[in-house]
């Protein structure tokens, strides 16, 4: 026996492997536990999970909302202002169409009163130009024949031409002649109408288309007869009434006063 077996030795007896391999696994456990705890804790101290994950839904919803809301001001603003514009539009155009509507009123009422007016002094014309045929064929009647003798109105259109016509007798037919001792037919009938204040054309067939037709059974003193076709004549005169007419008859008889039953005319026009 060895001097040392009766000394108590100072290691430690050893484990079991199995004993050590648990533990290991236990405080493996354990430190994995504390290690999530901890993580978790850190977690939750820095972000709360019931507020950040809420949170930023809550935000996104209010902000589309209020971007909808503000949307739906704006078209009703914009539909206001437009509403408000047409409005104003509508207001003016009223009163515009109001004001032209007065302004044609007016100036049809003053049309009418004009037409009125001129239709007026046409009739006094008129009257005053048969007055003047019916005295100018008195004359000529009471005269018979010689119905250069009888005096021609003082005034008056018709009196004016007839005067004229009247105090031409006996001058001379000369083919284009116009005045003032020799004529022919159309520019006699031109001169004694410019006394009038008419213009009548230079030659016969434009001269017996003015003014208006008349039948040369309805003829009054002032008449202008015409021979030939309307448009195409080739001879004019004017009627100076009791059947008679005064012309620049030919290079022959000159300008005389004929009866019109012997060379009836083919129509007549008036322009007085």
């Amino acid at each position: 026996m060895s001097h040392t077996a009766h000394i108590p030795s100072h290691r430690k007896p050893r484990r079991s492997a199995s004993k050590i391999a648990l533990r290991a696994g236990v405080a493996g456990g354990v430190l994995s536990t504390l290690a999530v705890a901890a993580a978790t804790g850190t977690a939750n101290a820095a972000e709360p999970v019931s507020e950040t994950i809420e949170m930023p839904t809550l935000s996104t919803d209010l902000s589309a909302q209020i971007a909808q809301s503000a949307d739906a001001t704006q078209q009703a603003a914009d539909t206001y202002e437009s509403r408000a514009e047409q409005d104003a539009a509508a207001s003016k155009a009223a009163k515009q169409a109001k004001a032209d509507l007065a302004k044609a009123e007016k100036k049809a009422e003053a049309e009418r009163k004009a037409e009125a007016a001129a239709k007026k002094k046409a009739a006094e014309e008129r009257a005053s130009r048969s007055a003047e045929r019916t005295s100018l064929s008195t004359q000529s009647a009471g005269g018979g024949s010689n119905t250069a003798d009888a005096p021609a109105p003082a005034s008056g259109s018709v009196g004016s031409v007839i005067g004229f016509l009247k105090a031409q007798l006996g001058d001379a037919y000369v083919m284009g002649a116009s005045g003032p001792n020799a004529w022919d037919c159309s520019s006699l009938v031109q001169a004694a109408f410019k006394q009038a204040g008419v213009d009548l054309p230079r030659v016969s067939q434009d001269q017996s288309t003015m003014g208006t037709e008349v039948g040369t059974s309805n003829l009054q003193v002032g008449d202008i007869l015409y021979w030939g076709g309307k448009g195409s004549a080739y001879h004019v005169g004017v009627y100076i009434g009791n059947g008679q007419y005064l012309d620049a008859a030919n290079p022959g008889k000159g300008v005389v006063i004929q009866d019109l039953s012997g060379y009836p005319a083919s129509g007549a026009v008036r322009v007085l």
